[in-house]
């Protein structure tokens, strides 16, 4: 399946912005089931000041703003190759060992509410059968409600609301994983949707390892594994390692953040 990705960002400020900084983690990778075979990332009101490759293998843009600008765009777009792989997406590799997805953040910390959650899972479920019981139990756990998260909350501060978003529940799920023994990993990219080519957001999604398989997705939001539909873009310990924007800027003034993405099938 080959799919035409349109991505939007502009920021709008009500005062002139002197001095900001982003990091742009918007370049789908190619790998084993996905080729990339065109991507640009245009910027207005700044200039991309250098790319590099982080340790997990992302394409990292680093732009500045221009002095003085009042809105800035990033728009990207481009053709991804997508093969089916029903979520499997093979056996480590790259910079980081595997061991370090073992590691708990401070948004996959698991305490109280995530040991309660696993209660729920049996336990004498083989390994794929068990990560999608756990995927399960977090899509019933925590209801899909967009706007009433925020981007700090935890793990734990997530089962306590009892609702969010998809990168809510990819952190419980990674969270509860880690705490059984999975190494786990947050991924974001895009999503063709069945009914809608066209959104406000990017998607996300997690990543357990499994010894026999290497790494396997899971859609908590959706209740599946990924499949030719989704393009894998940038993945992390949790959202703060691949999120697709994140920077400073310098200043005061009110900010609004408009974002249209379009995913259409060729």
């Amino acid at each position: 399946m080959l799919l035409h990705i349109s991505h939007t960002t502009t920021y709008d400020y009500d005062r002139p912005v002197m001095y900001a900084l982003q990091q742009l983690r918007l370049t789908p990778k190619s790998t084993a089931v996905q080729t990339v075979r065109e991507w640009t990332t245009t910027v207005t009101g700044g200039k991309k000041q250098l790319s590099f490759e982080d340790a997990h293998r992302n394409t990292v843009d680093l732009i500045s703003f221009d002095a003085g600008t009042r809105q800035i765009t990033v728009h990207c777009e481009g053709t991804v190759e997508l093969q089916p792989y029903n979520g499997i997406i093979g056996q480590h590799g790259g910079f980081m060992p595997l061991w370090m997805f073992d590691r708990t953040t401070a948004c996959t910390k698991p305490g109280l509410a995530c040991q309660k959650l696993l209660q729920k899972v049996d336990p004498a479920l083989g390994p794929v059968p068990w990560l999608h019981a756990l995927s399960a139990a977090v899509e019933a756990t925590v209801a899909y409600k967009p706007g009433l998260s925020k981007v700090g909350w935890t793990a734990e501060d997530v089962l306590g609301a009892g609702h969010g978003v998809c990168q809510d529940h990819a952190h419980v799920f990674i969270a509860c994983a880690r705490a059984a023994g999975y190494p786990a990993r947050y991924v974001s990219g895009y999503l063709l949707m069945d009914d809608d080519t066209q959104g406000d957001a990017t998607h996300a999604w997690a990543e357990a390892f499994v010894p026999e398989l290497g790494w396997v997705g899971f859609d908590i939001s959706n209740g599946i594994s990924p499949d030719q539909r989704y393009v894998r873009v940038a993945t992390g310990l949790d959202y703060a390692e691949a999120a697709p924007v994140s920077g400073m800027r310098l200043g005061a003034g009110a900010e609004k953040l408009t974002v249209d993405v379009q995913v259409q099938q060729q």
